[in-house]
């Protein structure tokens, strides 16, 4: 089990998966990255119309996890505490564009 990162589903509705993620104990990228991976890898995610993550995550991190979904879900988006919603960051959707705010 991850030991520098977790990752747990917080919501899974109309096909839209919400997943809270964050640190554990003081580690460097080198360490939570693979961690990170291997905590989603671990919520069995089957795929579907979006994915949003909500937490704190460094950049290195939210990169491997938007990679790790990408192909799976029909967006990604990640929240913004400063917007009050969830931007969408990659798309596959025709109805959600990268940069839309979704409330």
């Amino acid at each position: 089990m991850p030991d520098s990162f977790h990752a747990e589903i917080a919501d899974r509705t109309d096909g839209i998966v919400t997943v809270e993620i964050g640190f554990g104990p003081p580690a460097d990228n080198t360490e939570t990255v693979p961690d990170a991976i291997a905590a989603i890898s671990a919520l069995h995610l089957q795929g579907g119309r979006g994915i949003r993550f909500t937490g704190k995550a460094s950049l290195p991190v939210a990169m491997a996890l938007a990679h790790a979904v990408a192909h799976l879900y029909g967006y990604v988006a990640c929240f913004d505490p400063k917007l009050s919603g969830f931007v969408v960051v990659i798309s596959h959707h025709p109805d959600f564009k990268p940069g839309q705010l979704l409330t």
